[in-house]
């Protein structure tokens, strides 16, 4: 039934619950990692207290023996348990980052790279010029836009050629000297 109900589903669907399902994976571990290293911490000083009590090193042996090395074991073990744990938190999200990045239904992401690419970003004829730059930009150029310090080119700056085109917008130079 289950089988069945797993195939009718999309295979966004499918890959989310698999990433879900990996986040839940990971949860219990790192609730492992938290608990040895809580109880690591507590033996260690069981063990500390023990041996602070105790006059003669062969009376603190016992405390060292059965409080304190299992006490750094379990704090090593955990911090093991730890990182790994995180680490596989961070590769699940990235993978999760990554699935919702790249998984748009029913549109070829080069297909629409390509689209964008091929899209114009600025049309203006307008030129503007920032004070102190050497680009020459579109009016509706997003270098530009909403800049109020951006003017109008003299037509001898135009004509002198001190200005080189925007790699952004790519303004009609060639025009613009012509009109000057």
């Amino acid at each position: 039934m289950r089988a069945a109900q797993t195939d009718r589903r999309s295979p966004t669907a499918s890959s989310a619950a698999s990433r879900a399902a990996r986040l839940r994976a990971v949860h219990p571990m790192l609730w492992a990692a938290f608990a040895a290293l809580a109880t690591g911490a507590v033996l260690c000083v069981i063990g500390w207290y023990g041996i602070s009590g105790e006059r003669f090193a062969e009376r603190q042996l016992p405390y060292i023996a059965s409080c304190t090395v299992p006490g750094a074991a379990l704090i090593v073990a955990g911090a093991v348990l730890l990182a790994h744990g995180r680490g596989a938190l961070a590769a699940a999200r990235v993978e999760e980052l990554y699935g919702l990045l790249v998984a748009v239904e029913g549109q070829n992401p080069l297909g629409a790279r390509a689209e964008r690419a091929a899209a114009p970003v600025a049309t203006s004829d307008d030129l503007l010029l920032v004070p102190g730059g050497r680009l020459l930009h579109r009016a509706d150029c997003p270098l530009v836009a909403g800049k109020p310090d951006a003017v109008t080119p003299d037509a001898d700056v135009l004509a002198a050629g001190a200005t080189d085109p925007c790699p952004i917008c790519a303004p009609p130079t060639d025009a613009a000297r012509a009109k000057a």
